[in-house]
């Protein structure tokens, strides 16, 4: 059985040292520096581990915790998913479950990985709505001087370039960055909108519906 480690840290400031205190010498490490938000298949070490485990060079699997593999309920399944049709045993050390018992799946470890999937994307969602809330409350007192990240437009401005990318996030509001990006991409008339630029409009609409509230 060849064996593997994810681990995934937001900042390069955060320590990965409890999620390596279960590490095995007989582990290949895949270590991700990246945001949560950030679909498994596009971070560079969920890349290569994906190519590793299509060449058949891994069929064991272990995650500290389930919100190592993603913040989006949609997504987390879905790579779990790839696993099971590789044959790839999950382990997640802080449940103490694996995907497979005796060779069959093991239906209290889809049960609970589903639940804490979706209370981590919840927490994720609650967590966007505070910060929007904060920075509201910043900007009534004048103490806020911030921009969208990366852009000179306005709020305003963005919305209305990415109008297309609007109706799709708003149409599809748990769908991931990477697929929100391809279905919003239109060649036959020149648009196309990149999984960070589907983030920042994201950003960008709960700050209007904070301003709303």
């Amino acid at each position: 059985m060849t064996k593997a480690r994810y681990i995934r840290q937001s900042t390069s400031q955060q320590s990965n040292l409890r999620q390596l205190a279960k590490a095995h010498v007989d582990e290949k490490l895949f270590v991700d520096t990246i945001s949560g938000s950030v679909p498994f298949g596009e971070r560079p070490q969920g890349k290569l581990l994906i190519k590793a485990i299509d060449a058949g060079e891994i069929n064991y699997l272990s995650f500290h915790a389930i919100d190592r593999a993603g913040r989006n309920t949609i997504d987390v399944l879905s790579t779990l998913k790839f696993f099971y049709d590789k044959d790839v045993i999950v382990k997640i050390d802080n449940l103490g479950i694996e995907s497979f018992i005796n060779g069959k799946a093991n239906p209290v470890f889809n049960l609970i990985t589903t639940i804490l999937s979706e209370l981590s994307s919840l927490e994720k969602s609650s967590l966007l709505e505070r910060q929007a809330e904060g920075i509201f409350h910043a900007r009534l007192k004048g103490a806020y001087r911030g921009r969208v990240k990366d852009t000179k437009e306005s709020p305003e401005e963005t919305l209305t370039k990415h109008n297309r990318t609007v109706k799709v996030i708003k149409s599809n509001p748990t769908m991931s960055l990477r697929n929100l990006a391809k279905l919003a991409t239109d060649k036959d008339k020149g648009y196309n909108v990149s999984p960070n630029t589907v983030k920042k409009v994201k950003e960008i609409l709960i700050l209007s519906t904070t301003n709303l509230l």
